[in-house]
């Protein structure tokens, strides 16, 4: 089933922590420490991959967890840095807060967000030798990684986009132009998921072109499936309109659709658009209407074929030829990062030490400090030395 929306909980991994220990050898009697630094947690990503039609595979995911850090160790050996995790969507794929607003946009092949970045590991005891302190017995903590929930809405990316009220013909057109095969049926709502199409040229040029589920009135405010899909005409360069010459009143059903697209917004009502008026072989005078703003009206059948070579050759004509990119940007670069939030340094730190942990900095509420120590690893009966207090974790 298409899947268009999708929700989900990312933790990035915590931070190794930092090693403490002694270099014990023979005939080394005051080696020194030698604990190696913690690794760094595993970030969790997610990139735009042009294989996949929508969302379907995130269904069930509700919660997204990268690796942790290896802990650091002896001999100055630093822990391995976590396994992160990558997930991948289809194109087009944007990523929202859960205020609603937009964190970043995949709308290209390979690109990629960073959306949640693991956190640092701790020093090791290595790391804090001095001429004056020669034996530090503690080591850092490492630090959790990010955590956030994301929305994840899907906007198909395509060149053309049929529009038009229920059993217009969309789907037939579709499967006349193109290598596409949605379901055709003579009843309203055949269509209830969007369906993409490429159409081919004898150059070898290719167009996709998008069908969405029939608009119906009051589909801005939610009513009818179509509302539920107007977002997929966004990303189009070009608007199809499908009329049914059969129908009554055809001037008053295209207005219809267009003052959805007015009311709907993000500039839909805007987009070049050519009429298609189908289903001329159920009429014995051929319609004569135009339309004011649209580049071209064409009369075909999808049933017997007429009129159908003319509007595949005129939509490499008329669909715009995509921006070119700015001078420079040809690379797409590995991660895209949009708003990047610049971590906030703790007030505290915790270290680990050869009798428990060590609390370093501005003390925290007794919430927090419960929770980072209990990430840091504590357990019961376990010293927690707070500035000049030692208390017992229990």
């Amino acid at each position: 089933m298409f899947s268009d929306r999708a929700q989900i909980h990312v933790e990035a991994g915590r931070g190794g922590d930092g090693g403490l220990s002694f270099r014990r050898e023979k005939h080394v009697p005051r080696g020194g420490p030698d604990g190696g630094d913690g690794g760094r947690g595993g970030d969790v990503a997610v990139r735009a991959d042009p294989t996949l039609r929508d969302l379907s595979s995130l269904h069930g995911v509700r919660r997204v967890r990268a690796g942790r850090g290896g802990n650091g160790r002896g001999k100055r050996r630093h822990g391995a840095d976590g396994n992160a995790v990558e997930l991948r969507v289809p194109v087009g794929t944007e990523i929202l807060d859960p205020a609603g607003a937009l964190v970043a946009d995949l709308a290209e092949p390979g690109a990629a967000f960073v959306a949640a970045h693991g956190g640092p590991g701790g020093r090791g005891n290595a790391r804090f030798a001095t001429p004056t302190r020669q034996a530090p017995r503690f080591a850092e903590t490492g630090l959790p990684g990010d955590e956030a929930d994301y929305l994840l809405h899907l906007k198909l990316v395509a060149d053309a986009a049929l529009t038009g009220l229920p059993n217009a013909g969309k789907s037939s057109l579709l499967r006349r132009i193109s290598n596409a095969k949605p379901k055709v049926a003579d009843y309203p709502f055949t269509t209830i998921e969007p369906v993409l199409g490429t159409v081919e040229a004898p150059d070898g040029r290719q167009l996709v072109v998008a069908d969405v589920p029939g608009l119906i009135e009051g589909a801005a405010e939610g009513a009818g499936l179509g509302h539920e899909f107007l977002a997929h005409l966004e990303r189009a360069r070009l608007l199809i309109h499908v009329l049914d010459v059969a129908a009554p009143d055809i001037r008053a059903r295209y207005q219809a659709i267009r003052h959805e697209l007015a009311e709907y917004g993000a500039g839909l009502d805007e987009l070049p658009e050519v009429v298609v008026l189908n289903k001329v072989d159920l009429v014995q005078e051929r319609p004569r209407i135009s339309f004011d703003g649209v580049l071209q009206t064409f009369l075909l059948s999808c049933a017997t074929g007429e009129g159908v070579a003319e509007l595949e050759r005129a939509l490499f004509e008329l669909c715009p030829v995509e921006a070119p990119k700015p001078a420079g940007n040809d690379a797409l670069p590995d991660f895209l990062e949009y708003r990047p939030r610049p971590r906030p340094r703790p007030s505290f730190r915790i270290f680990r030490t050869d009798r428990g942990y060590r609390v370093v900095g501005t003390r925290p509420p007794p919430e927090e400090l419960e929770e980072a120590l209990r990430k840091a690893g504590v357990k019961r009966g376990t010293e927690v030395e707070v500035g000049d207090e030692t208390l017992e974790w229990s």
